[in-house]
């Protein structure tokens, strides 16, 4: 199996795994989601482990994008605030390593 359909596999399965919890929630509220962020030391440490991946993810991907001239590089950031790193990061690497592949 190729790199380029590893990534797709990926980019699936991040996106339903955390809709599969989302679609649980029948209200969202942001001032609740982050109460429940600070009320334990391990949950603030993987918000803030979550924070930084995405930074550093979008270092990347702004960096990769430039240097591959690969378009509309907002559609990952789009990805990761919709749905979340788990999709964004395999689908953002599915579309690189195309365009890889075709250079």
């Amino acid at each position: 199996m190729s790199r380029k359909n590893i990534y797709l596999i990926l980019t699936i399965i991040g996106f339903i795994a955390p809709y599969y919890f989302f679609l649980q929630v029948r209200t969202f509220d942001m001032k609740t989601l982050f109460q429940q962020f600070s009320t334990s030391a391990v949950l603030s440490g993987i918000a803030m482990d979550l924070l930084v991946s995405v930074l550093v993810f979008w270092f990347f991907m702004f960096t990769e994008a430039s240097k591959l001239q690969m378009k509309a590089p907002w559609v990952y950031v789009l990805a990761t605030l919709l749905v979340g790193l788990s999709f964004a990061l395999p689908l953002f690497l599915y579309f690189r390593q195309r365009k890889l592949e075709y250079q």
